[in-house]
């Protein structure tokens, strides 16, 4: 029989505060902004630390699960394309204790439009050729991002891997000569080519690659389903399997994929679900997205393995 536990906003909020306030008493790495939108970020207290492991899923992916302040928390990733209303997660013990239900609350966000030209014509209408190398490409996309590192606790508050304007059009919905698609799944970051790239947490290399539309593309495992993708670099300096900390040169600013000029794209994967990188700085998210600086997003289903 499973036991259902509320952890709706009302009730949320004395945890969350508890979680800040004794995170910097215990020493605990700080967590990310909370922001229970799509694309954001919901914390769902667990209790106490016992000796029988806990797991935390949501839509079939595994959410890190931390020790702040003496009690665990849930760190779940809401995707893009979720609904309003009240969302379940599931949470499961090593010792074959009954599941718990674990509900909390998402509510709308609006986000902004973007319509852009597209000079490439190949990459709002890709030949037969270009589709089947999308379609390769997005199971090696789907795989990294999916991956789940038991062994190591992510960090969560990260620097960004490279000094430049930052826009705030995550989640914006693009329209490339006048047809619609996707939001867009990332932060753009304008730096100019050649600019390194710096690892903000220590990690893994999961992938690397010169990818359709997200040009050359590396992918770093920060541990327990917190996956971050750089994409349009001009050089890769990693390859799959390094061991990179903080610090690292992933590689250099490029424009090579669907970009209209010299950019980073960073995305955040967490239980496998894109959200805003801003949340990892430590911003707030602004109630409607800006315009990004120079790129032409990928043309991709909503919250696909394909991101740009």
């Amino acid at each position: 029989m499973r036991r259902r536990v509320s952890a709706l906003p009302g009730a949320a909020c004395g945890a969350v505060l508890l979680f800040a306030a004794t995170a910097q008493a215990g020493q605990d790495r700080p967590l990310p902004l909370e922001s229970r939108v799509p694309g954001g970020i919901a914390f769902v207290d667990l209790g106490p630390p016992t000796a029988n492991e806990a797991r935390v899923t949501f839509n079939d992916h595994r959410a890190p699960v931390l020790l702040r302040g003496g009690r665990r928390v849930a760190v779940i990733g809401i995707p893009l394309d979720t609904p309003p209303g009240l969302q379940t997660a599931r949470l499961d013990y090593a010792d074959g204790k009954p599941a718990t239900t674990l509900v909390f609350e998402v509510t709308a966000k609006a986000y902004d439009e973007q319509r852009l030209t597209v000079t490439n014509q190949r990459h709002v209408d890709p030949s037969p050729q270009d589709l089947e190398r999308i379609a390769a490409e997005r199971v090696r996309i789907d795989r990294a991002l999916s991956t789940y590192s038991a062994d190591q606790e992510p960090q969560l508050r990260l620097a960004a891997p490279v000094a430049g304007t930052r826009s705030s059009s995550f989640g914006s919905r693009r329209f490339f000569n006048g047809q619609a698609r996707s939001p867009h799944s990332g932060m753009d970051i304008a730096a100019a080519a050649g600019t390194p790239i710096l690892n903000p947490a220590r990690g893994r290399v999961l992938d690397t690659g010169d990818f359709f539309f997200n040009g050359q593309t590396v992918f770093v495992d920060h541990g327990q389903g917190v996956v971050a993708m750089y994409c349009h670099l001009s050089r890769i300096d990693v390859k799959p399997g390094d061991e990179v900390g903080a610090g690292a040169q992933l590689g250099l600013v490029g424009a090579t994929g669907r970009v209209t000029g010299a950019h980073l794209h960073w995305g955040i994967a967490v239980n496998r679900a894109l959200v805003d990188p801003a949340l990892l700085l430590g911003e707030a998210i602004p109630a409607a997205a800006q315009s990004a600086p120079r790129e032409e997003s990928a043309d991709r289903p909503l919250e696909s393995s394909q991101v740009d």
